[in-house]
């Protein structure tokens, strides 16, 4: 290999057929570049030279298609953890966050639980002034719901979960044996973007709560489907 370097290199330093004159080199006639294959035939010093430039042309292809292959599974990397990025939604929030324990209905018709206090709301799809969350993207979601209520007026804790005000699951603690009450109810359902869910409170019951968080609503989003 070093000797048909070699070879090339010599027969560029001295193989080109330049003319010069007294007053130095002239203009160069323009010749036609020979074929490979009669270079092969006609100089048998650059044959090696012919053999190399075919390995480096193929080198150089094979690098090409590397390179495009790379390229293209960047694309689809990006295209992926734009997706995974465009897919996390997840809320959870909490009746509110007083120091002392504050008490939340009971109300003379079933009405929507408005959660203040937000623990987490990636994607912006829970409404603090509302207490619904719009489900940004369909898919698979987790939901969670824990009510808690102290002896006032009435021990009696009854909550629906509801999606485009269908109700979905219920949780209802009624004992009355003791001053206070709480259960939880855990789901996994199908939705559509633009679904409304929201918690709500039924006639006559109610809640308490306090920074201790007793009351809470959490959903987030297990796998997308779109």
């Amino acid at each position: 290999m070093r000797a048909i370097v070699l070879l090339c290199l010599l027969h560029a330093a001295f193989g080109q057929d330049n003319r010069f004159s007294w007053i130095g080199p002239s203009e160069s006639v323009p010749q036609q570049a020979p074929v490979q294959s009669q270079v092969c035939v006609t100089d048998q010093a650059s044959c090696g030279c012919c053999l190399m430039q075919k390995q480096l042309g193929r080198l150089e292809k094979f690098f090409n298609m590397s390179i495009n292959t790379l390229k293209d599974e960047l694309v689809s990397s990006k295209m992926i953890l734009n997706n995974m990025r465009g897919s996390r939604s997840a809320f959870s929030v909490a009746l509110n966050n007083n120091s002392a324990m504050a008490f939340y209905g009971p109300f003379s018709s079933d009405s929507i639980i408005k959660y203040k206090h937000i623990f987490i709301n990636l994607g912006d799809g829970y409404n603090v002034e509302t207490g619904v969350f719009t489900v940004p993207r369909s898919g698979v979601y987790s939901l969670s719901v824990t009510i808690y209520s102290s002896a006032r007026v009435t021990l009696s804790n009854c909550v629906t979960l509801q999606v485009n005000s269908e109700n979905v699951a219920e949780a209802i603690e009624r004992n009355g044996q003791d001053l206070e009450d709480s259960t939880s109810v855990v789901v996994a359902v199908q939705l559509n973007a633009g679904d409304r869910l929201s918690v709500k409170l039924l006639q006559g019951c109610s809640l308490s709560d306090d920074i201790n968080h007793y009351n809470t609503f959490t959903g987030f989003l297990l796998y997308a489907s779109d």
